[in-house]
Formats: C-alpha cells, sequence, structure tokens
C-alpha cells in the first residue's frame, strides 16, 4: 500500500492533515507557492516529491527534491506516474496555459501511466465553469486511449470522485491524504 498526499491551489489548506502512516509520496497539483511544497516536505517527509505547475505559478524549476513531471514519466513502487502542467489559455499572457489543440498534440502519442497528475481537469469532469476553468479535451481522450487507474487534479478548487471507465478521477483542493493498493 501507498500513502499519498496530493496538495493544490490554496496554500492556507495545505498542513493540516496528520497521516496514520509515513507518507511515500507527496503529489504537487499546482497553484501553490514553492514555500508551501517546502512546507508540506518538512511536515510529511514524504520518501518522493512529484509536482506540475498550476497556471497561477511562476515558470521556474521546482526546488530539490521535487520532480517536475510535466510530459515526463517516472516509475515508483512499480507504479509509472506522469503529467501536465497549467490550464487551458483563458488569457493570453500567463505562465503554464494551452489551447485545446496544443494539449491535444503534446499529449496524442503520450504513453500509458498508472497515475497521471495535471493541474486542470479533464473536459466536462470536475469543471466549475467552462471559461476559466474550462478543462481539456485531450485529458479525456487520454484516459479513454490509456486508461490510467488514477487521474488527479487540482484547478477546479473541489474535492470530488468521479469515474470514466476504469479511470478513477480525484479533484484536490487544499489537501487529500488516501492509500493505493499495489
Amino acid at each position: 500500500m501507498l500513502n499519498i498526499i496530493a496538495i493544490a491551489d490554496d496554500d492556507f489548506l495545505v498542513g493540516r492533515i496528520e497521516p496514520e502512516a509515513e507518507v511515500d509520496i507527496l503529489i504537487s497539483l499546482g497553484d501553490l507557492y514553492d514555500v508551501t511544497l517546502q512546507k508540506a516536505i518538512d511536515l510529511y517527509a514524504p520518501e518522493h516529491v512529484i509536482a506540475v505547475r498550476g497556471n497561477h505559478c511562476v515558470d521556474q524549476i521546482f526546488p530539490a527534491p521535487t520532480i517536475d513531471l510535466h510530459l515526463q514519466t517516472i516509475e515508483r513502487f512499480g507504479l509509472t506516474f506522469a503529467g501536465f502542467a497549467g490550464s487551458w489559455q483563458y488569457k493570453k499572457v500567463g505562465n503554464h496555459m494551452y489551447t485545446q489543440d496544443e494539449a491535444h498534440q503534446l499529449l496524442q502519442n503520450f504513453p500509458a501511466v498508472d497515475v497521471f497528475i495535471a493541474h486542470n481537469s479533464p473536459r466536462g469532469i470536475h469543471e466549475r465553469d467552462t471559461g476559466i476553468h474550462q478543462g481539456f479535451d485531450a485529458f479525456i481522450e487520454y484516459i479513454d486511449r490509456a486508461q490510467p487507474a488514477y487521474f488527479l487534479h487540482g484547478h477546479q478548487h473541489c474535492r470530488e470522485v468521479s469515474y470514466r471507465g476504469n479511470t478513477c478521477i480525484m479533484g484536490v483542493y487544499g489537501e487529500k491524504n488516501f492509500i493505493l493498493d499495489l
């Protein structure tokens, strides 16, 4: 079993969980300050830290020990993880924003993984609105094609769990502690 804490979107809601077991992986889903991520690392002492940037994040490299998973894959504990930063491009200027077509092109041949982490949600799932908080069509296509076991996202300020086929889609706001059975 893997003990995971995922964090996203609200710096003031991070650091409030008391995990019952040692944290194996800390996952940041974006729109958090690097100092908040470091606070979570110091508090939870995870074995591994993986992250993606959100649309309100700076365009910088994550400080060690955090691994940026944007369009990257890694294997940990026998599971493959990958990620996608940012959101739908709802304004002309900003970091980590993509058009629907750009997201589609970037994920068109992306390999299948067990756990996919993203800042934005899939289109039509957990969306707050169809403007600023529009999800990516490319994520729906990726889920249908690759069928990851889990798809975690932030951006929508929700704590909802939905399914598309066999993929468990989790919205994270603040922080969420959960166990993955291996």
